[in-house]
This record gives C-alpha cells, structure tokens and sequence, in this order.
C-alpha cells in the first residue's frame, strides 16, 4: 500500500513510497543515525530553492542530487532556503536555521562534497556524501554501519544502481580555528589556488562516520538497446566517452547491450602492461617505445571491447599535467645545446605521435571502446586523434555541457535536450530529444541521403558529358571554326529547363528499400561507409558513359544523312536538320536514362510510398521533360517568332521539317536503343550476378512486406538483474560545483515584498531567500 504523505504539506505529492517501516522508524524518533541520515541529504548539497505559490521548486546542477534532496523533503526533512552563511531546514515539522562555516565543493578529482554546519548549541559538524571508494578510505576505524552498508552497496551494484556514501564528523572550536585559518591562506594563494584547496579540504575530511549509502536507478531512455544493437550491426564503431568511474561506465555498456556476456573485456592498464611483457620475450624486437606497435595487438576476431580511464590515457598519451615553474632568467644557450634541446623536442613529439597512433590502432581493433573519467578535454583529444590517424567521420552525441567541446570536434554533433541544460542542443549540428532518433538519422535519413547524392552527381556528370563532347566530335568536320553542334537556344536550355527536373526528383525523392526495410537491416549502410556509389571509378565511368554517348548521339544522325534522300526527294543532311535529330536523340536518350535510374528504386518504394504516387512523378518527370522540348523547340523554330526576333531565331522552319520525315525518327530510336540496351543489360547481369544486399532485398519483398505485418521484437537483454556484480557511483560533475557562488552571495536575491506586507504595521523587512 502507498505511503500517505499527508502530514507533511512539503511533500511532493508525484513521490511514491511503499515501506511503511521506514516513515515509522524515523517517526518515532528512536533511530537517530536515520534523522541524521535525512538531514545530511537535506543540508550537503547545492541545490537552489525557490517558492512559488506556496510551492518549494528546486534547482538541481543534476538530476541525481535534486532526487536525493526531493527524497529527503518527503520524509520531513525539507530544504527551505540559504544565505550566504546560512541554510534553513524543517524537521519533521520543526523548522531551523544553521550556520554555514564553509562548504567543501566537489570535483571529479575529490570525487565528494562537503559541508561544515555550527548548531544552535554551538557544535561544529561536518557532513560529507561521495563514492564509496573515497569514503572508505577517510572512514574511522571504528564504525559500526560499515559491513552492514558494504553489503547494501553489493546489493545496489548487483542491481546495477548509482551509490553514494554518507557520513559525517564533530569538529571541536579550536581545530576548527586552526584549519579555517589555513583554508583562509589557501584561497589567497595566488598559483595553484585550487590544489592549495584541496590539500586543506584533505585536513578536515577524515576520521568519518559512516551514516549509510543511497542508491539512484540510472535508467536509460527508452530504445537504446536496440539503436545500440543496429547501429553495431550497421559497422559502427561505438565509443563511449564518460566522466562516471569505471564501474559505472561499464554498468551502462551492459544496460545498453553494447557490452554482452560474450564480450571479451580488455582494460587499459591490463592491454599496457600484457604488451610490456611481450616485448619483453621477443628478442628481435627493435621498437624503442615501449607502446610501439608494428602489429595487430589481439589475435583472432573474438568481440572485444576496451575499456580505459582518463589517468591512462593522459599516461599514455603523454599529455600529464606539468607543475608550473617559476619564472628563472637563464643566459643564452650555445648552439650545440639549443641543437639538442631542439633534437629532443623532436623525438618527444614523434614518440608522441607514435603513442597516439599505437592507441587509435589499439582501439579500432576491438568491437566498442569505452573511455571512463574523463575530462571535456581527453574527449575531444580522442576525437580529434581518430579523425587524424582513421580517417574517419566521427559523429558525437551528448546531452550536457562537458559534451560540448566533443560535440564541436567531431564532423557531426548531435546535442539531446534535456535534464542536463541546452548547451549541448546550441552547439549541435543536429538536436532531438530522444537517443532512438539517432538510428533514423543514420540508417534511413543518412542513408537515402548518400544514395541520392550518388546518383544525383553521377547522373550530372553523365548528362553533361555526353551533352558537351558532342561538340568535340562536331569540331574535326567544321574545321575547328567553333561552331556549335546545337542550336544556341537549346545549349542554354538545357540544364535549365530539359533535363533538371529529372535529376532533381531523384535527388530528392529516390529510395532504394523502405524505411522499415532500413531499420530491419542495418547492414545497408554499409554500401556507404565503403564508397561503393560514388568514387573515382565512378565519376571516370560515368565520364567514359557519357563519352560513349556523345560518340552515338553524334555519328548515328552523322552516318545516316550520309547520301541520304529524304521522301520528299530532297536530302536532308543540312546542318539545322542535323542539329535538331542530334539534340532530339540527346534528350531521349537523357530523360530515359534518368528513368532507368528511378526504375531501380520504383520496385522497392511500393512499400515505403505509394506507387500511382511514384509512378506519376516519375513519368512526369520523364515524359515532361521530353514534351517541354518539343514544344519549346517548335515555337523557337516557328515563322512566327523569327520575325519578331529575326537575330535571335535562326532555325525557322527546321524542326517541323526535320522531324516529319520517319527516317529520323528511325534513327533517333536507334540512337536510342544503341545507347541504353547495353547499359540495361550491364544492370541485369550484375543484379543477377552480383547482386548488392538492397538487390536481394527488393527480390525478396514481397516475403519481407508479410513480415512486416507482424511486430518485430527484439531479442531479450544480455543484463539480467541481480547476476552483475559491478557497482556503480555517483555522477559528479567535471568541474566545481556552486560552492563558491553560493558563499559569496552572487547567486543570492532579495525577494521584494508584497505590497500588503509593505503596507502593514506588523511588517517584517524583506527576508534573504534563495532563488
């Protein structure tokens, strides 16, 4: 039964809450570690507060801390507001304020957060939350909830949730004094501030007490396992750039299914240190780092998956952090000594290369690479170094502000909006709010994409090329004088008016399998990351197409008016004549073209769109084309026009005369047929013969559309709860938190009073609230 939360008129009323026995435990009153458990989640923390009509709304710098505050104001324990040197909770119903003396900001290096509160009685206490593996370490010997809360976190981690431990400390007057005094000189310092900090938050955060451990469901968005699973299919290569620890990281490649039980998982250190032991036993070995590779490091094809921290990688990488030196006034070098300094720096910049080239080698051959607590910098450093040693299109999606730098390096950003801010959506290329649109965008978007494009640039380059060296061929008949092979009306016509719309439609419109095919077979995609419609070879074969039929389009009208007569007993072998059975073949020959690249993907748009639909486009497109030709020809070439414009219009009379005699008819249907025979039968034999995955899928679609009727589920997860025993931490930012603005008050306003409040005699000044 639901817990009733009545009682307290701060309680979220979307909170649901099923354990009656810890509402009456902390009830009573009996089990002060739990108030103190509730009151630490209610007080260490950065959240900002603001009321509206009555109604507490906080601001959270993430989703799992405004949740861990949210659970502790159900329970009674209710953040009301802060100053700046103070913060005002209600317990059960009891409302107080405590004085703030510092708060201990965390950081993806502390790895924790604390505060230091002074009571109303005058005590000085220290609460800190943060991942178990750095509480453990600060904890006092002697603490009596330590095996209990071990064992709850293994239960959390074999439900694969997000932990945190709290504890706390009393602190007496005086040492508190002499540590406040040492932080006072550590913020002043002028280099090295924040390391300065650190060393003193180390001061204070020990000899803890362990209060327990909370645990948050990281759940992932819906379908991404199965984009995950596509995309893997589609010869993606995934990785995983993460600031969560590495338990964490791993946790969410066995959520997502990019991890399975069959996986062969290799980590960083391991890879390193195998490698070493290796060049170790190889006598002949002559490479001088001890990272070098000169071979494939993993033997066979197993499914592997590499998983490495942000402090191997900057090992690795040689990209450590280097302390700061003071400024020294040296006298000049000698140029033997500037010689070697200059050497050096050389050899470190090859041997760095190296290292990132050994690396990019190293990750490419496993199946998903997973990078954990890194920085916003390491990820857009790996990013960069695959862009440079693959060659590669990179794509990076992220939904927060330390995505952002990663999102900017890649080719293709795609920022989802979300719980995590705007940021990552403003420095996108591409935004949605769902991490399952992403298989759409690639698969199908993407891919209908590049296939257009191919077909579009080929079919350009083709049109162009039999319509330009058409008057190559004219040119060694006509003595070289520059005169044109076609009228001049037409040549400026021609890519504008009779043959555009064609090779617009399939540049728009063309599909090769639906879009559910798309989705069913990932593999599709393939055909593109290999360039296998558009490359060099390509555009010289559609350049030698287009030679060779600007070769018939020329010498077939060229050999049949040949001592010709036509049936009027006059011979037709003028030059206009000519010109116009030349430019009529060229544009059948065009357009039908066109049509037989359509064709190719009519069959298979009758399940994705409907085929009168396909079908009247098509053929508008085509035999549109070809009548705006000839009606556009014979008004050009009407007695009419030439006398208004007799300059302009030269060819009065020729395409009525030319095309009423049937042996250029006759011999623009066998330019025709000697141009477009041949290419129908190459596309035969190699659909046949060697047929692309998308040919055999649109033979077999008729089977695949009665398949599609049914709902194609996918397989069941690899992850089953409570068998992983990976535990699992708490997300914490890569930067500092709010600590520092909110103790110097910039974040702090003061509300303006009502104007009944004003008015009255009774009323108080204008409180400090947080907003």
């Amino acid at each position: 039964q639901q817990v009733d939360f009545s009682w307290n008129k701060h309680a979220d009323g979307k909170f649901l809450f099923y354990d009656h026995c810890l509402l009456e435990q902390l009830r009573s009153g009996k089990e002060p570690e739990m108030q103190q458990f509730f009151f630490l989640l209610a007080v260490c923390h950065t959240v900002m507060v603001d009321t509206c009509d009555g109604q507490l709304s906080y601001q959270a710098a993430s989703p799992d801390e405004g949740a861990l505050v949210t659970a502790a104001r159900n329970f009674g324990y209710v953040f009301l507001s802060r100053t700046q040197s103070s913060i005002t909770v209600s317990q059960m119903g009891l409302e107080s304020t405590y004085q703030v003396l510092a708060m201990l900001d965390f950081t993806s290096e502390r790895k924790r957060m604390s505060v230091i509160l002074r009571g109303a009685d005058g005590s000085i206490r220290l609460y800190c939350k943060g991942a178990d593996t750095v509480i453990y370490e600060r904890l006092h010997p002697c603490n009596p909830q330590r095996e209990a809360t071990e064992e709850a976190l293994d239960v959390f981690a074999s439900e694969t949730l997000r932990t945190l431990c709290l504890c706390y400390r009393d602190i007496t007057q005086g040492e508190f004094e002499a540590w406040h005094q040492r932080l006072v000189e550590a913020s002043l310092a002028k280099s090295q501030r924040e390391q300065a900090l650190d060393r003193v938050y180390e001061e204070i955060e020990k000899d803890l007490i362990l209060l327990g451990a909370t645990a948050i469901e990281d759940k992932l968005q819906d379908g991404v396992p199965e984009t995950i699973s596509r995309l893997s299919k589609a010869d993606i290569k995934i990785w995983v750039l993460t600031g969560d620890k590495k338990e964490t990281a791993e946790n969410i490649g066995f959520a997502c299914e990019l991890l399975t039980e069959e996986t062969t998982i290799c980590y960083g250190e391991d890879t390193r240190q195998r490698r070493l032991e290796e060049q170790r036993h190889r006598a002949d070995s002559a490479a001088p780092s001890s990272f070098g590779m000169k071979e494939p490091f993993f033997q066979g094809s197993k499914d592997r998956a590499l998983i490495i921290t942000g402090s191997w990688l900057n090992e690795i990488l040689l990209e450590k952090k280097k302390k700061r030196r003071k400024l020294k006034l040296k006298f000049p070098r000698t140029a033997e000594e500037q010689r070697k300094q200059l050497e050096e720096r050389r050899r470190a910049e090859t041997e760095k290369e190296q290292r990132q080239r050994n690396f990019v080698e190293l990750a490419c051959e496993c199946r998903a690479v997973i990078c954990c607590r890194v920085t916003p910098r390491q990820k857009a450093t790996v990013v960069e170094l695959v862009k440079k040693y693959k060659k590669a299109i990179t794509l990076a999606i992220g939904d927060g502000a330390n995505d952002v730098s990663m999102i900017k390096t890649a080719h293709i950003g795609v920022g989802i909006s979300g719980q995590e801010g705007m940021q990552a959506v403003m420095s996108s290329d591409y935004s949605f709010g769902q991490f399952r649109y992403l298989q759409r965008l690639l698969l199908v978007h993407g891919r209908w994409s590049y296939i257009r494009m191919c077909k579009f640039l080929r079919y350009f380059f083709y049109k162009n090329f039999a319509f330009t060296l058409v008057h190559i061929w004219y040119s060694f008949f006509n003595g070289f004088s520059a005169q044109t092979a076609y009228e001049d009306w037409f040549i400026t016509l021609y890519n504008v008016l009779y043959s555009s719309l064609p090779v617009l439609l399939v540049g728009l419109l063309d599909q090769d399998v639906s879009d559910k095919l798309s989705l069913r077979f990932p593999r599709l995609y393939v055909l593109g990351q290999k360039d296998l419609l558009f490359n060099y070879q390509k555009f010289f074969l559609s350049l030698l197409h287009g030679a060779v039929t600007s070769l018939v389009i020329f010498f077939i009208p060229y050999g049949a008016y040949l001592k010709s007569m036509g049936q009027d007993g006059e011979a037709p072998s003028d030059y206009q004549s000519f010109a116009v059975t030349a430019a009529s073949s060229l544009i059948f020959v065009v357009n039908l073209q066109a049509t037989s690249l359509g064709q190719q993907a009519c069959a298979c748009l009758q399940i994705g769109l409907d085929t009168s639909y396909w079908t009247f486009v098509n053929a508008f497109s085509v035999f549109g084309s070809i009548a705006l030709y000839f009606g556009i020809t014979f008004d050009f070439h009407s007695a009419g026009i030439h006398l208004l414009f007799p300059s302009g219009f030269q060819f009065t009379g020729a395409a009525p005369n030319a095309l009423r005699q049937p042996y250029l008819w006759l011999t623009m249907i066998l330019a025709v047929a000697v141009c477009l025979l041949p290419v129908l039968a190459l596309r035969f034999l190699c659909t046949t013969l060697w047929p692309l995955d998308s040919d055999t899928i649109r033979r077999q679609r008729k089977k695949l559309l009665a398949e599609e009727q049914q709902q194609w589920r996918r397989q069941p997860s690899a992850l089953h709860r409570g068998v992983s025993t990976r535990r699992s931490a708490y997300a914490f930012s890569h930067q500092r938190g709010y600590a520092d603005l909110i103790a110097s008050g910039r974040s702090l306003r003061k509300r303006r009073a009502p104007l009944d409040a004003v008015l009255g005699s009774a009323a108080a000044p204008g409180e400090v609230l947080g907003t």
